[in-house]
């Protein structure tokens, strides 16, 4: 399957190896995405805790309006699910095996007429 745009994304398990301009293009839709929603939250699928830590930290680096806390406290053995919430800046981490690997970025918005969407999964370095 070839990836064009977000969308291509959503049917994904784990998120695709991507070339130079698959990733140029994809990172100016999400970012359109990202700048016109009120706030984000972010599942990350990792093999670890460290990488998803390291992957959430990437997003924080590139924007830095995202901000989230506490993450020297985090900590979960083997394949990881971490949750963070940009709008209360809560992350949460549990293993769970058997998860895909990828970025999920889902935008929220303070207008109950305005719907949420998940875009991902994006490379665990897609930010970086």
């Amino acid at each position: 399957m070839e990836i064009k745009k977000l969308v291509d994304l959503n049917n994904l398990r784990t998120a695709p190896q991507l070339s130079n301009s698959q990733e140029k293009k994809l990172l100016e839709e999400v970012e359109e995405k990202i700048f016109n929603a009120d706030w984000i939250t972010v599942g990350i699928m990792a093999p670890s805790d460290n990488g998803a830590i390291e992957s959430l930290k990437s997003i924080s680096k590139k924007y830095s309006s995202i901000k989230f806390g506490n993450l020297s406290s985090l900590h979960a053995d083997g394949g990881v699910f971490l949750k963070a919430n940009q709008k209360s800046g809560n992350v949460f981490v549990r293993s769970e095996n058997g998860l895909g690997e990828g970025i999920l970025i889902t935008c929220q918005y303070n207008e109950n007429a305005k719907e949420s969407n998940t875009f991902g999964p994006l490379p665990l370095d897609f930010f970086t």
